[in-house]
């Protein structure tokens, strides 16, 4: 056998006889090159997209929170459920790198670097809202714990408001760590392979000095399994608390104790279904065809088939519980989810998140790029459902009939969300063009375990 340390059967991880020279060349292409067309259309769109966004935002504090949709009544409505939304979204960059990491999971090296950007990405989007939605972002600062001379009351540390900024400061602080250690390789590589001076001064800047002698890479082996232990239990905290903005509360269909394993889950659903929306673009745009294999896709798919069914069990949970409590109220609102004014937000949730990952279970569509295309999307569409209708049809009809409402969003919160989409987009459009989209460091380091080529001549020496 030789220095085997894998099973035969499974299948490489980078295929098409790469070579190292041949991963810093594909890695640096979309770098080095110039960004062709439809990178500059797709650009444009997000661009003109975030920028309504941001119309929309400074109408907003100019005018009051009164141009939402809100009313007495629902009280929380689009922001909150955007900001759930995005936050999820956020969840599988931290899964991917950290969990997968501590569990020597090698699948996660192609796609470990694109899933934390695109955490960062999310969690900048879900922290606007918040910051919107306070109306004065100016006083901003009293959310944070600041001795009471500056002015304001020392903070409320029972609202779950407050522990969000905890959660979401500290979310981010971690990832753009894990994110940046891991970036050093490949930055001193692209600046190795810089032609331009001042190319080379930036990449020498971010870079940090990397040498890559064996001490660099023993201290950045231990950096990154610290960092993973801290951010693994990050994973289950960071949507427990967004979780209990609802489940500390004591209006009916919000108090239900299954929200925090629930929500984690959903987070995880919703997060891998952005990495294979966004990947499966990926590989097609900067040709990573040989690094982003089906393979990949085909794991995430599994994911989400397993995080779709966990979510479709706490539905099922919820309404058994509602039943079961004997509480009226609770009935009720549970009911009148299935079956009032806002049914269809009901059902279409149901389908996209329970329904839809079922098909998983099909080999031959898990392993279509076109399939797990569609699903990634129509799972995100799901979760914004999920949130609405836990926020909406809750709070829509009181216990008293003359509170009664309907909402419905204005142009103005319609505008601020599609802002954020684009806001992100841009991101992310950015980051491919001046970041190495795939961490080539790593890919090399299991070249000699999982690459096609080595896979080949490993086997005929047997």
């Amino acid at each position: 056998m030789g220095s085997h340390y894998e099973a035969p059967i499974r299948k490489p991880l980078v295929t098409g006889n790469k070579s190292y020279h041949d991963v810093s060349v594909d890695v640096a292409r979309p770098v080095e090159g110039r960004a062709n067309k439809q990178w500059w259309i797709v650009f444009s769109i997000s661009l003109a997209a975030f920028l309504w966004g941001i119309g929309c935002i400074i109408y907003t504090i100019s005018t009051g929170i009164g141009t939402w949709g809100l009313n007495k009544t629902v009280g929380w409505a689009w922001d909150i459920t955007n900001f759930v939304w995005w936050v999820g979204i956020g969840h599988a960059g931290t899964l991917i790198s950290a969990v997968l990491l501590l569990f020597r999971q090698k699948w996660r090296m192609g796609i470990n670097r694109s899933a934390e950007a695109m955490t960062i990405f999310a969690v900048m989007q879900a922290g606007l809202f918040p910051l919107v939605h306070m109306g004065r972002p100016w006083l901003g600062y009293w959310v944070f714990p600041i001795p009471n001379q500056f002015g304001s009351l020392w903070v409320n540390f029972n609202s779950p408001l407050l522990w969000d900024v905890f959660a979401i400061s500290t979310y981010l602080s971690v990832s753009l760590v894990f994110w940046w250690t891991g970036l050093l390789p490949d930055f001193a590589m692209l600046r190795d392979r810089a032609v331009k001076p001042f190319q080379k001064k930036i990449y020498a800047l971010v870079s940090f000095g990397w040498s890559g002698r064996a001490k660099d890479w023993q201290r950045f082996e231990e950096v990154s399994l610290v960092l993973a232990g801290l951010a693994t239990p990050l994973v289950l905290s960071v949507h427990t608390i967004v979780s209990f903005d609802f489940a500390t509360s004591i209006i009916p269909g919000w108090h239900t104790t299954i929200f925090p394993p629930y929500f984690v889950a959903g987070a995880v659903f919703s997060g891998f279904a952005m990495v294979n929306t966004l990947l499966i673009i990926m590989r097609k745009v900067c040709n990573f065809e040989d690094y982003i294999t089906m393979q990949h896709i085909e794991l995430m798919n599994l994911v989400i088939m397993l995080t779709g069914s966990i979510v479709g069990v706490a539905y099922i949970t919820e309404l058994f519980m509602a039943w079961y409590s004997g509480v009226e109220y609770e009935q009720y609102a549970f009911l009148n989810r299935a079956t009032g004014p806002y049914a269809w937000a009901y059902w279409s949730m149901m389908i996209c998140n329970v329904f839809s990952p079922q098909f998983m279970w099909i080999k031959k569509l898990r392993r279509s790029i076109m399939f797990s295309f569609i699903i990634s999307i129509v799972v995100n569409i799901g979760m914004w459902f999920e949130r609405f209708v836990i926020i909406v049809t809750s709070l829509h009809r009181d216990y008293l009939p003359s509170s009664w409402t309907m909402f419905s969003p204005t142009f103005v919160d319609i505008g601020i969300f599609i802002g954020t989409i684009g806001f992100f987009f841009v991101l992310f459009l950015l980051y491919a063009r001046t970041f190495p989209v795939i961490a080539q460091a790593e890919i090399k380091s299991i070249l000699k375990s999982s690459g096609d080529k080595y896979k080949k001549t490993s086997e005929s020496h047997e």
